[in-house]
């Protein structure tokens, strides 16, 4: 089960595979312009609230978003292996067509792919690891990681989470017995003056 704690998830900046449609996976891609643009708009979203941990994937693309937003929130950085990206294998570089809809019915069977129930818990695994630090935490990593939490905590079907877009999680209460999302809208940051947040 899902830690029953309040959180924020990240995913992290866009890279030049996102913008291309390609399954990333474990493969390093890092932040394009965009994507550090991105992570500005989102450390000027976040600055206002109080983070007591940033939890983070290794993986570079997350990592660097993770240290921006830790610019403003002034708090450390936990890496945690299991916030890793899903493992794809040889498929990962390509676009998400017959192969990726298999892998999610549990049918694909290749070399070096992680089954997607087994990610799934994995993820949810370092999601509750991450929990476990000084909150709110902060957590920045990845769009399959996030299907973990919308699974976990029942928050419907499926979906992509937009690059770097805040969303707050409030566990389920006596008047609101279901995790509670809110999107933290960024604000568009200033990419030639990185050293200060603009409203």
């Amino acid at each position: 089960m899902l830690a029953n704690t309040e959180f924020y998830f990240l995913r992290h900046g866009e890279t030049d595979w996102n913008l291309q449609g390609l399954a990333q996976g474990l493969k390093d891609v890092p932040l394009n312009e965009n994507g550090r643009t991105q992570a500005y708009a989102a450390r000027a979203a976040t600055a206002s609230i109080s983070i007591g941990t940033i939890c983070s994937s290794p993986l570079s693309r997350a990592l660097e978003t993770a240290k921006i937003i830790q610019e403003a929130a002034a708090c450390p950085i936990e890496v945690i292996d299991d916030l890793k990206e899903c493992s794809w294998g040889d498929f990962e570089g390509q676009g998400k067509g017959d192969w990726f809809d298999s892998w999610k019915r549990g049918s694909l069977q290749a070399t070096g792919v992680e089954p997607y129930d087994f990610f799934l818990k994995r993820a949810l695994r370092g999601i509750n690891r991450a929990l476990a630090y000084p909150g709110p935490v902060l957590i920045v990593a990845h769009g399959g990681v996030y299907w973990a939490v919308q699974k976990y905590g029942a928050l419907g079907e499926e979906f992509d989470l937009p690059n770097a877009t805040p969303v707050r999680h409030r566990p389920p209460r006596d008047d609101f017995p279901w995790w509670e999302t809110t999107v933290l809208q960024p604000q568009q940051a200033d990419s030639d003056n990185r050293e200060g947040i603009v409203p």
